[in-house]
């Protein structure tokens, strides 16, 4: 259920964020239409990379079958692959905004994986 819901929203977001890149100007878009943009490429990355890695998780397990029989490593189920890529989505989108405000360096950028490295584990305990 959640997996064809995250396909359909993911598509569905995707082409209104094609068409409005299209259709609008920042200019005569506004400030609510910026944020519409932003939202509409959250939501599209959170579905991407939320197939993403689970299709990494598929082949590190498969490989990790065949190298190490005794103890492979467990592949992510949808569900977690998706709590994941909520946080991971996050990072590109405050890529973007950062850069809008001003120039980004290598301090916002280690600022952004530390944020996403603490999101990540944060959803590993609540999982667990």
């Amino acid at each position: 259920m959640i997996k064809t819901l995250i396909t359909i929203v993911t598509i569905f977001s995707i082409c209104l964020l094609a068409i409005l890149l299209n259709v609008t100007t920042p200019l005569t878009a506004g400030p609510f239409g910026i944020l519409v943009i932003f939202i509409f490429a959250y939501v599209s990355l959170v579905g991407i990379f939320a197939y993403v890695m689970r299709a990494s998780s598929l082949v590190v397990a498969r490989i990790s079958a065949t190298l190490a029989p005794r103890r492979p490593i467990e592949e992510l189920t949808f569900r977690r692959s998706y709590y994941y890529s909520t946080v991971v989505a996050s990072g590109p989108i405050m890529l973007i905004g950062l850069s809008s405000v001003g120039s980004v360096g290598i301090y916002e950028i280690l600022l952004i994986i530390i944020f996403i490295i603490i999101g990540c584990l944060y959803v590993s305990k609540r999982i667990n």
